[in-house]
This record gives structure tokens, sequence and C-alpha cells, in this order.
């Protein structure tokens, strides 16, 4: 079965904005799912919340063609009622991080990626930065 990983805003956002230190290893990562070796997800959240913080620093229309060109290498997830309920009564502290992490179950993904493993305690799913992911991939 392919690796089907499910990307958290923040990394997805190391991506588009080429955030050094953390741009190469998602940069790996996306070119994994870009040869069609892994499945990425994203939650239709992130999408907003990129777009609102890039285009504080970049021209709007630069952003959304990083958008666009990113879509076509993942899978979104949608942001439902049910998923919202679900984030609502979850135990995990920060809302946000909830309706990703149920965004993440729905769509059947094996692993969550972010770049930050102490929100995601509670997860039933590996959680894993992008560079333990890539280590993970070696020691298979």
């Amino acid at each position: 079965m392919k690796n089907k990983v499910f990307i958290d805003t923040n990394v997805m956002l190391d991506l588009l904005g080429e955030r050094v230190p953390f741009y190469e290893s998602i940069a790996k990562i996306a070119t994994l799912a870009d040869k069609g070796q892994i499945k990425m997800v994203v939650s239709a959240l992130s999408y907003s919340t990129v777009f609102y913080l890039l285009s504080k620093f970049e021209d709007s229309e630069v952003v959304k063609e990083k958008l666009r060109k990113f879509k076509v290498i993942t899978e979104t997830s949608d942001l439902t009622d049910k998923i919202i309920e679900k984030g609502l009564v979850s135990k995990f502290t920060d809302f946000e991080d909830a309706l990703q992490y149920n965004c993440a179950i729905k769509s059947d993904c094996n692993v969550l990626i972010t770049r930050n493993l102490k929100d995601f305690r509670l997860s039933a799913i590996p959680v894993m930065t992008p560079d333990e992911y890539l280590k993970s991939l070696k020691n298979k």
C-alpha cells in the first residue's frame, strides 16, 4: 500500500514559503508525491491559512499560483460538519490541530507530518516531522 501522508499547515507553509531550514525536507517529500511514490493529503482549511500568511510577504497572485501547483500533487480533505463536531468534542487542546487530525483520519492517512509533535500527542496514527518521515522511508 502506498504511503498516504497528511501534511499539517505549518509544513505546507514551510514548503510554499520556502522557509529555511525546514524547506529541504518537505521539498523531498513533495517530490515523492509528484513522482507518485506517496500520496499527500492536506486539509481545505490549510489553503486559506497559507494564503493569508504568505500574501503578507508575497503578491497574492504569486501565492495563488503556488497553491495551484501544490494542489496538483495533493489530495484535499474537506472540512465537513462531522469533522468540526469531532474537533469540538476532542481532547486536543488546539482546535485547529483537532480539525487537522480529524481530516487526516477521515482521509485514511497512515502518518501525519507536522513540526508540532506535542500538539498531536493524542493521535492514533504516527506523527512525525518531515525529517523523521524521510528517515523512516530509508529504514524500510
